[in-house]
């Protein structure tokens, strides 16, 4: 079981792996930068809908891992549509290329919740309990997105030329999948792998004692969501964690440009981690890898108050780094942030997932993985991606730079600092707010063991 689900992670993950944190590069090159906020805050959008629908199917029609398998069949092949474009267009048409993305947001963003969903009922029926068990597996997920990093940042495809570099100086680096519409490819790629794979695990997922259950109530009327919705410390919690959803959005969108706009400053043109912004960003998975294990035993020694209050903090940290860092003297800030990612994405993403899962019924646990999504991917994500996009255009813009090597680059020059600083105090805020209004009938114990 350990072993199936984990690889089914690794899949998962993967095809965000591809895409996710260099797709603002490819969208700056297509003439589409000053709308990355809108393509991030698209996952919210999605989010908002989506991944709660398919979570409510998969508790009542048909199996979780079934229709995992079906919505990775349709993301995959809308991706592909979305490489078919980008990569005969020179210049995106946002009217035409967003709504390809939107498509396939629409098709991919309930997998993360349905993978979710397939797991903790796996680990149920072996008798164990997901904070036990799911780190472990979880962390290969975190592999698959490090794994698929490394590749879109080092190979490049050019005249039926393909190959390896992390050199700027290397003739065909500026070909590397970072920048260019094959990394849609490769995540279409590994769509398709993973759903082939996941329509394996029907067998272990089979809804059962569900199909005889009434299905007159609508998915948002009083008798479902009432279940997450009526009690004030689920409701507090799901609040906050739309609040703090923009946080790792924030970090996927914008991170990768910022690197790369290092690339344009002299002082800095020619350090390796300039170029290679992709793998630099790596290094927060490799953390959120090493910190996912944290996450249970955080959970047994510390409330989810706690917890959820030290990935904010740990949010604020991670932005305080990026606004003074840089590739040269202040690398160690650079790759400080990426470590501290670990703690931020582990301590609100999965402590909040498996909170959720504690707190839905048995006939709602699907459902409850989607309304997480919806709060902290949905609602937080979509709001504030769009707020803080607007903060980085207002300080920085898209320019045309002939670097040092010699390659004329489109990269995000500008004030970088000041927009750290902000999403810094910001995080920092709703920690300290969270602290003060959360409150639990049960600090602790709850994460135990039980028989």
């Amino acid at each position: 079981m350990r072993t199936r689900l984990s690889i089914l992670y690794f899949l998962q993950f993967g095809i965000w792996g591809c895409y996710l944190t260099c797709f603002g590069q490819l969208l700056g090159v297509g003439g589409l930068g000053q709308d990355i906020a809108w393509f991030y805050a698209a996952i919210g959008v999605v989010s908002l809908i989506s991944p709660a629908v398919m979570g409510y199917v998969s508790d009542r029609m048909i199996s979780p891992s079934r229709l995992l398998s079906i919505c990775h069949i349709l993301a995959s092949a809308t991706m592909l549509g979305a490489w078919c474009y980008a990569s005969s267009h020179q210049t995106l048409d946002f009217k035409v290329f967003y709504p390809i993305y939107l498509l396939f947001l629409l098709f991919y963003m309930p997998t993360l919740a349905l993978s979710n969903t397939t797991a903790f009922r796996m680990i149920h029926a072996k008798g164990h309990q997901p904070v036990d068990v799911f780190p472990t597996i979880r962390i290969w997920g975190t592999v698959g997105f490090v794994a698929a990093m490394w590749f879109v940042n080092s190979a490049y495809w050019y005249d039926g030329a393909f190959g390896f570099t992390l050199s700027d100086a290397h003739p065909y680096s500026h070909f590397r999948f970072q920048y260019t519409p094959m990394q849609l490819l490769t995540a279409s790629v590994f769509g398709l792998v993973c759903a082939c794979y996941a329509i394996t695990l029907k067998i272990d997922c089979d809804t059962k004692g569900l199909h005889g259950q009434k299905q007159n109530r609508s998915i948002y009327g009083k008798g479902v969501l009432a279940e997450f919705f009526s009690k004030r410390e689920t409701r507090i919690f799901l609040v906050f964690a739309a609040l703090s959803g923009v946080c790792l959005q924030i970090s996927n969108g914008f991170a990768t440009p910022f690197i790369t706009h290092f690339a344009g400053v002299k002082e800095y043109a020619n350090t390796l981690a300039a170029g290679n912004a992709t793998m630099l960003f790596s290094l927060s998975q490799i953390s959120e890898g090493a910190c996912v294990l944290l996450v249970g035993l955080a959970l047994r020694k510390w409330s989810i108050r706690v917890v959820f209050a030290m990935g904010l903090i740990a949010w604020a940290l991670r932005y305080f780094l990026f606004a003074f860092g840089n590739p040269g003297d202040g690398l160690w800030m650079l790759v400080m942030s990426m470590i501290v990612y670990g703690l931020a994405f582990n301590f609100l993403t999965i402590a909040g997932h498996l909170y959720i899962e504690q707190q839905s019924s048995a006939n709602n646990k699907g459902l409850g993985q989607g309304v997480m999504m919806l709060m902290s991917n949905g609602i937080g994500a979509s709001a504030g991606t769009l707020v803080a996009g607007m903060v980085i255009n207002h300080w920085c813009s898209w320019e045309s730079v002939t670097t040092a090597t010699g390659n004329k680059l489109r990269l995000f020059m500008g004030d970088w600092e000041t927009p750290w600083i902000i999403f810094a105090i910001y995080s920092l805020v709703i920690a300290i707010v969270f602290y003060l209004c959360f409150s639990q009938k049960k600090d602790r114990g709850e994460y135990s063991v039980r028989n």
